[in-house]
């Protein structure tokens, strides 16, 4: 694999995190012609969390991302699989393949077209809802991060604001979109502190009862090349 593909893999598909406030294409200015939401900020993420109760779900999702100092933006789209706590799937099927696995506790990242096998620890790359690490465990919202709910709807949507409670340099904000409609998370913008933006939007959101926990293990392909993320 290229290093500059490694780097990209890294920042923008496992963290797709942030250290900034609104950087310069964050949705700054809303349609004011769209009305106040009824509903409290409370009452939203209550929604929310009743929605999102199932033991799993999963989705189809189109990432936007960019790394402003390697002068990259690329995209990608594919399938993604959660389970309640701490388990994701993400199946990255364009531009090219790519699994991003986690059982809550190791992280594997898995290139097939180079037979190469990333593994870390889990808790390093999504601890404090980074990650998207949120979707695996809904209730990281309010115990992670001071939310605030824009007064106007943006596209049909509630738009709810993130900073952590906890500083650290991986998250300083995350935008949500909430559907009216749903109250499901229909797309997660994040920026961080160099212009970096990732945005991605989920559909065909299906939730479950019953998720496979094989689903969210990996069994190392023999002769895959194998790196270690924390060495």
């Amino acid at each position: 694999m290229k290093p500059k593909r490694i780097l990209f893999l890294l920042f923008s598909l496992v963290f797709f995190g942030a250290q900034a406030a609104l950087c310069q294409d964050a949705p700054q200015t809303l349609d004011a012609n769209k009305a106040s939401p009824k509903l409290s900020l409370d009452e939203v993420i209550d929604r929310v969390e009743r929605r999102y109760a199932a033991t799993g779900f999963e989705a189809r999702f189109f990432q936007v991302s960019t790394i402003t100092a390697m002068d990259i933006t690329d995209t990608a789209s594919g399938r993604i699989f959660v389970k309640r706590p701490g388990m994701m799937r993400w199946e990255y099927q364009k531009p090219e393949p790519q699994t991003i696995i986690t059982d809550g506790n190791t992280l594997w990242i898995y290139r097939p077209e180079d037979q190469q096998v990333l593994i870390g620890k889990a808790p390093d790359f999504f601890r404090n809802g980074k990650g998207a690490g949120f979707l695996a465990d809904i209730r990281l919202l309010r115990n992670k991060f001071y939310i605030t709910l824009s007064n106007e709807l943006q596209n049909d949507s509630y738009l709810l604001k993130l900073l952590p409670i906890e500083q650290t340099l991986d998250i300083s904000l995350i935008h949500l979109l909430i559907s009216t409609k749903t109250f499901d998370i229909v797309r997660i913008v994040t920026y961080n502190a160099y212009d970096d933006k990732t945005s991605i939007e989920l559909n065909n959101i299906q939730f479950h009862q019953n998720l496979d926990d094989a689903l969210f293990t990996f069994k190392i392909p023999e002769g895959a090349e194998v790196l270690h993320l924390d060495e």
